[in-house]
């Protein structure tokens, strides 16, 4: 490391200025000048103590720019300047730190033609890195084509500014020359040349550096074990602390303790936290509050929250990070309520909260779903003047969108004055999350535009958004953008991907995606209940398989999507022994799981068994009565399906549209006309808002009772555009009475809906054929061809043992020898 100690004398104090007073300033050429008449030095005893040695002094306790610039102007007035060397580098290094840059490079120009060696080019160079100045290393590439040979201070300094700035060939550059003269024995510029690696480079350039270190010193260790963290390479950093400790002859030290401890955050190691505790209590470190701070934080990430507390309690001087620290770890947790505890303890102790504590705090809030708190912490910030602080608005939008309130959200990001990725990225999950899909397809789009390349995160965050609309172009142009960037390997953005084809009824791209991408037990959830909602259910029953065959456990999700695809092949049989599964995993109890076995029993006509479930689930939700009155309404038992209806009011379980949907199809089913048009009136009293489906259902039960112009009334005077559910309903109940014209108005809508459903085209036409009129079903057929329309085959599946085969007319299962009859009762199957 650079420094100035062995050409400038130690420092001496700033009054001695207090003798004199000076004026001058700096041109804007910018060339200093000044004015002898009114420097008030007329003591020789003062001019004759200001010496060059005294100035030289003076410079390494100066504390402000104006003094910077009084002693500037003392070694011109003393003709010290511009031939002094030393004085020069001193002045040029203060300069630098006080933020004037120009002024340090004014200097070095005036001087730098009597300085022979590296010294005041290695004080410019130093200078501009303390000034946070970026000059392309114009200057070290002047000193070498000047022949001014670097040594041991020049490339410590080059190499911090290849790593600040990630110029990885010039880092390399710079260690070739470090090379050539014969400098890579030199322990300062090894340790610089380990930083430089370890921020830009790998760990294998890191080890190659230190492995060929003839010398080193506890910095080449603590430098080489944090950049070894820093690559994920956990376990080797835990080895080179060993190595350290036992090996080296160098005792840890603080940075040591404080580089692994991390470690142990990321490797969940309790036991290595402790022994390091144990040692910083021995050589007495153990009340140093970084040390006090990290072991409070690895305690708490291995969920010992007992002792991440205790240590806490025993800071002895508690600082701001001490305080975030622990708030931190309770969130961590998911101890949310010990978090707020600890920071109202953090307020009463009179410790000010700072960016890192309020942003913190917001997703405490908005797990508490204390918005309104959040709010306050939000007029918090604003009146500390931290409203600029990018990680407080980013939590600030994501605590606004979660609270369902997006344009609060909108109204942050909006006024944000810089933005990085997690700005677009929680705003586009802000509009994802408060169904604004629009706008979040459309603000991927202006981040583009803003030069803010798109990460991983966006896309998984906007894809939900392209699954909800069924848009399924948008869904493709990210998947191929995220394959030309790279990200298509991420877990999260596959399995965003597979959700998003299966939503938009591509499950066949879905399957692709999930052939050839990482996968965890989320990416066979989404298939198995993206199989579910298909006809080929049996793809769900072999996913579920696959996931016990490779050792992954089932969750809610698993089991909800499978039973759903039990209950539309009707395979009883499977769905009994998914059944008896949760029962010993004790799954039973939960109501999304204990809902889709009511479904499964209902769809596979035993209402008895749902019956027993539906008795068995402690606290019953709408969507529980909901699916059996829908399971009475279907197997015909149509009092216990109204008299299900009326017990849902006296459980105080409120109706929702979906259990008027319920009872309108019972009533329809049932030819319960009054009670049906008195449930819709009903419905509409309590501010539900009729959908399609209601609608459907309503002319459904009025045709079947034969009231067919009601039917058309009510349809005519609907406030929303009826689609394909509310003609095919009028379709299908023109066929029962017998009503062509209806029939034919009705399947004409239907035709411009779905013209690709062959369902319609075959009703339609076998109805005017029943009634005689040829040519016109004979058009429709054509009509039918020309599209490219067939009719889908009807097939049957029959399930041997634990496999459900499918066939249509004239297919044999091959698997099923001539031995084996089928027990259709599902009880099992017999040679």
């Amino acid at each position: 490391m650079f420094s100035h100690s062995r050409h400038l004398p130690l420092s001496s104090k700033l009054n001695q200025l207090s003798s004199f007073s000076l004026r001058f300033s700096l041109s804007p050429t910018p060339f200093l000048t000044y004015r002898p008449s009114l420097c008030l030095l007329s003591a020789p005893s003062n001019t004759q103590a200001l010496n060059h040695s005294n100035l030289l002094s003076l410079c390494s306790s100066l504390q402000s720019i104006n003094q910077t610039k009084q002693t500037h102007a003392l070694a011109l007035v003393q003709g010290l300047l511009p031939a002094s060397v030393s004085l020069c580098a001193a002045l040029v290094l203060n300069y630098a730190t006080f933020g004037r840059p120009n002024s340090s490079r004014v200097l070095f120009e005036s001087t730098v033609s009597l300085c022979k060696t590296a010294f005041l080019w290695n004080t410019l160079i130093r200078g501009y890195l303390t000034a946070g100045v970026y000059d392309h290393f114009a200057t070290y590439n002047r000193m070498i084509r000047s022949q001014i040979r670097p040594d041991d201070h020049t490339f410590p300094s080059v190499l911090k500014t290849c790593a600040n700035y990630s110029v990885v060939w010039k880092g390399k550059e710079v260690h070739g020359a470090v090379i050539k003269v014969g400098l890579d024995s030199d322990v300062y510029v090894g340790n610089t040349l380990l930083l430089f690696y370890g921020s830009c480079g790998d760990f294998r350039d890191v080890r190659r550096v230190f492995d060929g270190m003839p010398e080193r010193d506890i910095v080449s260790w603590n430098t080489t074990i944090g950049a070894l963290s820093g690559f994920g390479c956990f376990g080797e950093a835990v080895n080179l602390f060993w190595e350290l400790k036992w090996k080296s002859g160098f005792i840890p030290n603080l940075v040591t303790v404080v580089s692994v401890l991390p470690v142990c955050v990321e490797l969940e190691d309790e036991w290595m936290a402790r022994l390091l505790h144990g040692y910083v209590a021995k050589v007495g470190l153990d009340n140093v509050v970084n040390i006090g701070n990290a072991l409070v934080d690895v305690y708490g990430k291995c969920r010992d929250m007992g002792s991440s507390q205790q240590v806490f309690d025993e800071i002895l001087e508690k600082n701001a990070v001490s305080w975030n620290t622990i708030i931190t770890v309770y969130a961590h947790v998911g101890h949310y309520s010990d978090a707020l505890n600890m920071f109202m303890s953090m307020v009463h102790a009179k410790e000010k909260p700072n960016g890192v504590t309020i942003s913190s705090m917001l997703p405490v809030f908005v797990e508490l779903e204390s918005f309104d708190a959040g709010r306050e912490l939000h007029g918090f910030s604003i009146r500390m003047g931290l409203d600029s602080d990018i990680f407080i608005l980013n939590s600030l939008i994501d605590m606004y969108a979660k609270s369902g309130n997006p344009s609060k959200a909108s109204n942050v990001f909006d006024r944000m004055g810089v933005r990085n990725i997690v700005s677009w990225n929680a705003m586009v999950a802000n509009f994802t999350q408060n169904c604004c899909e629009l706008a979040a397809i459309e603000l991927v789009r202006q981040m583009q535009d803003c030069d803010e390349v798109p990460s991983a995160v966006t896309f998984t965050n906007v894809l939900p958004a392209c699954a909800r609309m069924g848009s399924l172009p948008s869904g493709k142009e990210i998947h191929a953008i995220s394959i030309r960037t790279g990200f298509a390997t991420d877990l999260f953005l596959s399995n965003a991907l597979t959700d998003m084809y299966a939503k938009c009824g591509h499950i066949n791209l879905a399957r692709k995606v999930f052939n050839v991408s990482l996968r965890d037990h989320i990416s066979y959830n989404i298939l198995i209940a993206g199989y579910s909602q298909t006809s080929d259910c049996t793809e769900s029953l072999k996913l579920f398989k696959e996931m016990a065959l490779i050792g992954m456990q089932y969750d809610t999700v698993s089991l909800v999507g499978v039973i759903s695809a039990c209950a539309n092949l009707s395979a009883l049989k499977k769905g009994k022994e998914i059944h008896g599964y949760i029962v010993r995993k004790l799954f039973h109890a939960h109501l999304f799981i204990a809902n889709s076995l009511l479904d499964l029993y209902t769809k596979s006509g035993r209402i008895d068994l749902a019956q027993k479930v539906f008795e068995s689930i402690p606290n019953k939700g709408t969507a529980t009565w909901n699916t059996m009155i829908l399971g009475y309404g279907m197997l015909g038992e149509l009092e216990a399906a109204v008299n299900l209806f009326e017990a849902m009011k006296e459980d105080s379980v409120d109706y929702d549209a979906v259990s008027y949907i319920a009872i309108l199809s019972a009533c329809s089913h049932g030819g319960m006309v009054e009670k049906g048009k008195r449930y819709f009136d009903e419905m509409l009293g309590k501010g539900i808002k009729p959908t399609h489906v209601h609608c459907a259902c309503m002319v459904d039960l009025l045709g079947r009772a034969g009231l067919v112009n009601e039917a058309v009334e009510l349809i005519k005077e609907l406030p929303i555009q009826p689609d394909a559910s509310i003609w095919a309903a009028l379709l299908g109940v023109s066929r029962i009475q017998g009503n062509i014209e209806l029939a034919t108005w009705a399947a004409e809508h239907l035709l411009e809906l779905k013209p690709d459903h062959c369902g319609y085209y075959v009703l339609l036409s076998n109805m005017l054929t029943e009634a005689g009129r040829w040519d016109e079903a004979k058009r429709v057929r054509e009509r039918m061809k020309s599209r490219g329309v067939k009719k889908d085959p009807g097939c049957s599946w029959v399930q041997v043992r634990d496999r459900v085969h499918t066939f249509i007319v004239g297919e044999s299962v091959e698997s099923l020898s001539s031995g084996l009859w089928i027990v259709e009762s599902g009880s099992g199957v017999y040679p």
